[in-house]
């Protein structure tokens, strides 16, 4: 197998990395990187756990291929942290206490993220919709609805 050199831009910072060509971003962020938030859930896309945004879009990294990324913007979890402590809508889900076992938060966060950044006061309706597609297995929905509408109401911004 032959690898390539890849320029990435993470969470503002430019990182070259070798991998093979389909190496997914997942695999990338977490075993060359050592970035360990975004998690591996089913491994198709399916669940959300490894959702990270992308551009400002929230993406499943563990089925992007990390050649598809390059020169493009990728924020981790880690990346949505303010001055080294949590960024707000981070403190919303602390203030919430909206995470449970927290596996699926990272993915959730990256998504939430992306709703607030295009409706900055979204309905109780538009958060349900745009956190659809992450399973927790904790049954911490309506906590973790609550918190980024929390969020919201503080003026968090992506």
């Amino acid at each position: 197998m032959n690898k390539t050199s890849f320029n990435l831009r993470v969470n503002g910072v430019e990182r070259a990395v070798d991998a093979e060509e389909g190496t997914s971003l997942l695999d990338v962020l977490r075993n060359t990187l050592g970035l360990l938030g975004t998690r591996f859930g089913c491994g198709s896309g399916e669940c959300g756990a490894c959702h990270v945004l992308l551009d400002g879009v929230s993406v499943p990294a563990c089925d992007t291929p990390v050649g598809a990324v390059q020169g493009r913007a990728i924020v981790t979890v880690e990346g949505l942290s303010a001055n080294g402590g949590p960024g707000a809508l981070q403190q919303a889900f602390l203030d919430e206490q909206a995470g449970q076992c927290g596996y699926c938060l990272s993915g959730i966060l990256a998504s939430a993220t992306a709703l607030l950044a295009r409706v900055p006061q979204p309905s109780e309706t538009q958060v349900r919709e745009a956190l659809d597609q992450h399973l927790c297995r904790c049954g911490a929905h309506n906590r973790i609805v609550r918190a980024v509408l929390r969020a919201a109401q503080a003026g968090a911004t992506a």
